[in-house]
């Protein structure tokens, strides 16, 4: 298979997560000009992070006026899983993702691509992965240019309305999972009273650090309360 075919071959297996980024990272842009940025930079944003939730959050850091080592540790916290990730898919990667094309497809593995990836029933060619990349990556940008630039156009009850969809997309993330497996209803369960509890206990806390707080905490509650057998590990 040519570079072009194969290239034109991931712009169609990500035209839907483009179509679905599109509509979320609206929701951001909108979100993010509500915290006083400009829709240039919203932008600007999703075009240098794409990540939803570490995008969310690191909003939230500007807005409370967090230092850099704050954000940072935020964004290790909530993107760590995208390493592991990279982990997985280097086990299928054809002997054409040499070092340069391996750093530059890690800008763009996020759970829809990697779960789109790991599925391909043959080794991943570069421009295959560049293919898909590339439409996920305008769906993003182009849903938070829309999204920002709606936000400073459009009456305030209107925006602050459209920006509860990218809370709605959270939660249609946990619920599923949530209902079959114990371990993550609890780490969810936790992570909200813990929220709940820094907020009310410790109000001079960031929002940053409240989310590092929360999220390893019960991160490791839940690994220590339910330990994965090894056998279930192997599998």
């Amino acid at each position: 298979m040519r570079s072009g075919s194969s290239f034109l071959k991931g712009v169609a297996a990500g035209t839907p997560i483009a179509l679905g980024y599109l509509s979320v990272s609206f929701a951001f842009g909108i979100q993010a000009v509500g915290c006083g940025l400009s829709f240039v930079q919203a932008s600007l944003i999703s075009l240098t992070n794409l990540t939803s939730a570490g995008q969310v959050a690191g909003v939230g850091v500007i807005a409370s006026g967090g230092s850099l080592v704050e954000m940072a540790a935020v964004q290790f916290t909530i993107n760590l899983r995208y390493a592991l990730m990279g982990l997985s898919l280097s086990q299928n990667l054809d002997k054409r993702f040499t070092l340069p094309h391996r750093l530059l497809a890690a800008y763009g593995i996020t759970d829809e691509i990697f779960a789109v990836c790991s599925t391909s029933s043959e080794p991943i060619r570069p421009s295959y992965m560049y293919g898909i990349i590339s439409i996920a990556t305008l769906g993003w940008v182009s849903g938070t240019f829309i999204g920002g630039f709606a936000g400073q156009a459009l009456p305030e009850s209107v925006t602050a309305a459209l920006g509860i969809v990218i809370y709605g997309m959270f939660i249609a993330i946990i619920v599923p999972p949530s209902a079959k497996h114990k371990s993550i209803l609890f780490v969810v369960v936790l992570a909200a009273l813990l929220s709940i509890a820094c907020r009310a206990l410790l109000p001079g806390l960031s929002s940053g650090f409240a989310v590092i707080i929360c999220a390893v905490v019960s991160s490791v509650a839940a690994a220590l309360i339910f330990p994965k057998k090894e056998e279930e590990a192997a599998s």
